[in-house]
């Protein structure tokens, strides 16, 4: 079990000095905005779903240049994994920034799988994803490590403050594959069972032949999670949707 968690905090460690050794692409931090809600399945009823709203801005609440609507239906094949089914719609706008403006439209299929180790909770996700940008098909393939850890409850339960880390990387099926590195860190606080709220970093690594390099991000996450009325619930881990 030791080994266990010294090999998931030595990946975290090492995915976040790449994130941090990365030259910046912009020395003034900009801002994820995300809000989601979700309906999970639970042992009654395996069907949910959520949907999804994200902004960001180059700069810190100022030159809003990107926006996301996606959603998707989920399925709980067994206790602890999740599949998904996904689509959204993606736009870049130039916004004097010397952007190439795109439309996007995206699917995707999703596996999740969580495991607990005593009050830390870890989320792993694999993700396949097919999109068109400005009309031209492209794949690429996902894998994030999510880890939550209550600070004072066992369960991320009411009233709870909680630590949420992650890492993601993004391949695609062309040269040279690797496309981007995603790693954020915040504190979150669970305000009753459905509504919470989490402020944190992000950095995000880009690479393509031509340039590569790295942002920082305020990232802010509303998340509102609807729950049926059944006596049997499974422990949600408060993880973001993307």
């Amino acid at each position: 079990m030791a080994n266990l968690k010294a090999r998931l905090f030595g990946l975290f460690f090492i995915l976040s000095i790449i994130s941090f050794s990365a030259k910046a692409q912009n020395n003034k931090p900009g801002v994820f905005g995300i809000a989601t809600i979700t309906m999970p399945g639970d042992s009654v009823t395996r069907w949910g779903g959520y949907i999804e709203l994200q902004t960001r801005s180059n700069k810190f609440f100022n030159q809003f240049f990107y926006y996301e609507t996606k959603g998707g239906i989920s399925y709980d094949i067994a206790n602890n994994y999740t599949a998904l089914l996904g689509a959204g719609r993606y736009v870049t706008d130039e916004n004097d920034l010397g952007l190439t403006p795109n439309t996007e439209f995206r699917m995707w299929e999703q596996m999740t799988v969580n495991s607990f180790l005593d009050r830390v909770k870890f989320e792993h996700r694999y993700r396949a994803e097919q999109r068109w940008v400005n009309g031209i098909y492209r794949n690429r393939f996902r894998y994030r490590l999510s880890m939550v850890i209550p600070l004072n409850n066992k369960k991320v339960s009411p009233g709870t403050f909680f630590i949420g880390i992650f890492d993601e990387v993004f391949f695609n099926n062309k040269a040279p594959h690797f496309e981007r590195n995603r790693f954020s860190a915040g504190l979150g606080y669970q305000f009753d069972k459905s509504f919470s709220l989490q402020l944190g970093w992000l950095n995000q690594y880009n690479y393509n032949l031509a340039t590569a390099g790295a942002k920082n991000n305020l990232a802010i996450n509303i998340n509102y999670r609807i729950h049926r009325d059944h006596k049997k619930s499974k422990e949600q881990i408060p993880t973001s949707a993307d």
